[in-house]
């Protein structure tokens, strides 16, 4: 009887296991863009470079996989999104950057964002890496309602993560920079809102800082009318520029800035496509006051801030300019 019993519990263990297993990867997912194919893609040109690690510093507490919200009803059943929080040990109350990565909407995940924010926390940073609902799985805007819901649940949260919810900003890297940039300057764009997760919270954000991300679709480095039907953005947004006009100029961030915007920072690599509409952009921010700065890595890498040597230095610049905004 006793040997019975042990094997059903063990068919049980199985069962849930595999079970577990399948409702973690039943949602479409691309998962070629990885630091190990970046690494491979760029070390013949760079051969000094190495990997960002995941390492958690000694000061810094880590809060991995927090479920941020659950989609209940979408086409491939109950989906819980995911945040990861590193936060300083000293107790007290900190500024919080939320970490978009990047991917093309189509691929990568937050592990991504991983080294910078541990580096940051060990700054006085409460950093949170999100997870999104890419374009395989949902069509934008539905990213978007991701991490507005991700802020949300991180203002609803304020006191057990230690953060100051009136300093919260925004960064991603590449689509990540975009989603940073639409994010970040649509405060108070109730139909931007989405429908779920701590509604009754803000997502304003404080401060935006896009790493080689687009900040215009319809800008012509960016436009490119001859790209292939399978093209990231088309996919994401659902249809060519001819097909979709609207949707192309909905997402792009510069529309929707104005004279109450936030402050931005930009770090570029040496592509200009990544920067489409970013000159535009200052020139307006310019016109009306309000502090933003540029850097700019003069090196054909796209996903500089992976890799040695550059990523300590992409760090250094966020640094300074969330203490510039936020401890002036």
């Amino acid at each position: 009887m006793k040997t019975f019993i042990n094997l059903y519990s063990f068919i049980i263990i199985i069962f849930v296991g595999v079970y577990g297993f399948a409702q973690q990867n039943r949602f479409p997912k691309d998962t070629s863009y990885q630091v190990a194919n970046e690494y491979k893609k760029y070390l013949k040109y760079f051969p000094y470079i190495t990997p960002a690690t995941d390492y958690l510093p000694s000061n810094v507490n880590e809060f991995r996989n927090a479920i941020y919200t659950t989609l209940s009803d979408t086409p491939y059943g109950k989906r819980n999104l995911h945040a990861d929080v590193f936060s300083p040990k000293q107790l007290g109350k900190y500024p919080a950057l939320i970490m978009i990565h990047g991917g093309g909407w189509r691929s990568g995940d937050k592990s991504l964002q991983i080294p910078m924010a541990q580096k940051l926390a060990t700054r006085g940073f409460v950093t949170v890496c999100v997870e999104y609902q890419l374009s395989l799985e949902a069509k934008y805007p539905a990213a978007v309602f991701n991490i507005k819901s991700a802020i949300r649940w991180l203002r609803a949260n304020a006191e057990k993560y230690n953060i100051n919810p009136d300093k919260i900003a925004i960064s991603g890297c590449s689509a990540g920079g975009q989603l940073a940039m639409l994010v970040g300057l649509t405060n108070n764009v109730q139909e931007k809102e989405g429908d779920h997760g701590n509604l009754g919270f803000s997502s304003d954000i404080q401060a935006i800082i896009d790493i080689d991300g687009v900040v215009d679709f319809m800008a012509p480095n960016s436009l490119n009318l001859n790209r292939r039907p399978d093209s990231p953005d088309i996919e994401w947004l659902g249809g060519s520029f001819y097909e979709k006009p609207e949707i192309w100029k909905d997402a792009s961030g510069i529309f929707w800035a104005n004279e109450k915007s936030c402050p931005i920072m930009f770090i570029n690599s040496g592509f200009p496509r990544f920067h489409a509409g970013q000159d535009e952009l200052i020139g307006m921010m310019d016109h009306w006051g309000i502090y933003n700065e540029v850097h700019k890595f003069d090196y054909k890498i796209h996903t500089f801030w992976l890799f040695n040597p550059w990523v300590n230095q992409t760090v250094n610049y966020i640094d300074n300019f969330l203490t510039k905004v936020f401890h002036p």
